[in-house]
């Protein structure tokens, strides 16, 4: 496809546009990391890994699917011209959001200093957790927000939030911070960033409402958009991405309360060169999952069929170069982030190779997804947790990082083999590469 069809085609371009932005993200995160590895001690960045995948989890928890469902009531809004609607049902997911997070506080301060220092053996680690989960709301909005400026057609900046503005803060923060001989409050700059984007992405929110046309207040007797029907319909969104970042989050825990801060930073330089290949797989989702909805709910077999097979021969081309990369030059690739984080050479290589080998099942996870088998994929990503749950509890004493990473890896490759296993079953559809 030559360029001039690539402008007259929306859809491509702003995929192309989209993925150009997230790029910029990728490269913002890892020369925020480069610059942190060089100038930060590592227990300071092990604490800073730690609070951000904490907040991944719990947020996930209080925002509860809505930062997806918000697109897919503004489709409903959208179809009916009632998108002055929307400005009602915000109010009533942040209240939501709001509730859920009081709930969060509420079982923190409930489980007490006592029970978190003796689980992770360290008394620092309580102040650190309580004052991620007093934040929790304004990074919950600021993800929330994110999505519905998104739902309000302003794709690019949804984006630029997303992917760049959220490590600006931070960013400036920590370069001051070093200037200053201060960097043991890196986590607060953290934190007090997404207090700033939180009130700057809902000024931006409002200001978009106000450009629509009958804003309306809605009603309690008259809006079908009530509070049960908004959680009923976002919850089941909320469980996949859970069920991820608790993955993401129980290598992390297990690392700081066995190994130490230190640990779990080497460890996250490891996790974010992965995360390239996690981009590769987003951006192939993205583009083929619309069509394999059409394509299944049309039952066009031999369509379908070809394009799993060509989802899985992108995602595994588009890997194997990046994984050959790094894993030949991964020595060299971890000293480019410091002497010490040489010590995650051994985790990098297993976590590399379990995504070439993880990239042999093409899109099965968003081959269930698209065809109403949303609920068979949960309960597939709750045993691949509960899998890497266990062998974390078991791994990482021993092992530390390498453990950390086979657990990731015994478990990102369990839910693809057994997604795999129930769409060639179900189907009769081969997902894998051939």
């Amino acid at each position: 496809m030559d360029f001039n069809k690539i402008k007259k085609n929306p859809f491509v371009l702003q995929s192309l546009k989209t993925m150009f932005l997230r790029i910029i993200g990728v490269v913002t995160l890892f020369g925020f990391s480069l610059f942190l590895t060089h100038n930060y001690d590592p227990r300071i960045i092990g604490q800073f890994d730690f609070i951000r995948m904490i907040l991944l989890v719990l947020s996930s928890i209080c925002v509860l699917g809505t930062d997806q469902s918000i697109l897919y009531f503004t489709g409903i809004l959208k179809s009916t011209n009632e998108t002055e609607k929307l400005k009602a049902i915000y109010k009533k997911i942040v209240t939501l959001i709001f509730i859920l997070c009081l709930l969060v506080l509420i079982v923190f301060f409930i489980i007490g200093q006592n029970s978190i220092a003796i689980f992770f053996n360290d008394k620092s680690t309580y102040l650190l957790m309580a004052k991620a989960i007093i934040t929790l709301f304004f990074y919950s909005i600021t993800l929330f927000n994110t999505e519905t400026i998104r739902a309000l057609d302003k794709i690019y900046i949804a984006e630029l939030f997303r992917n760049t503005f959220k490590y600006v803060s931070v960013i400036i923060g920590a370069v001051v911070l070093f200037y200053y001989h201060q960097e043991t409050y890196l986590v607060d700059t953290f934190l007090i960033g997404f207090v700033v984007l939180a009130i700057i992405t809902t000024i931006i929110i409002f200001r978009l409402f106000k450009k629509q046309k009958n804003d309306s207040i809605l009603p309690n007797d008259t809006n079908p958009f009530t509070y049960s029907f908004i959680a009923h319909k976002s919850y089941p969104m909320a469980i996949s991405n859970l069920a991820i970042f608790l993955m993401m989050t129980f290598d992390v825990v297990f690392l700081k309360k066995f190994k130490g801060d230190e640990t779990v930073a080497y460890y996250a330089v490891a996790m974010k060169l992965v995360s390239v290949l996690f981009m590769i797989n987003n951006s192939v989702y993205i583009s083929v999952s619309l069509k394999i909805a059409q394509l299944y709910t049309d039952k066009n077999r031999a369509e379908l069929l070809r394009a799993l097979k060509h989802s899985a021969r992108i995602i595994f081309l588009f890997t194997l170069p990046v994984v050959l990369f790094v894993c030949l030059f991964s020595e060299n690739i971890l000293y480019f982030f410091g002497e010490n984080y040489i010590q995650g050479k051994q985790a990098l290589l297993i976590l590399m190779t379990g995504q070439l080998l993880a990239s042999f099942f093409g899109v099965s996870a968003i081959y269930l997804n698209m065809t109403g088998r949303q609920s068979i994929f949960q309960i597939v990503l709750i045993f691949a947790v509960l899998v890497n749950l266990i062998l974390n509890i078991i791994l990482i004493p021993i092992y530390s990082i390498t453990g950390a990473a086979i657990a990731f890896v015994s478990s990102l490759l369990f839910w693809n083999i057994v997604t795999a296993i129930i769409i060639y079953k179900k189907d009769k559809l081969l997902v894998v590469f051939h």
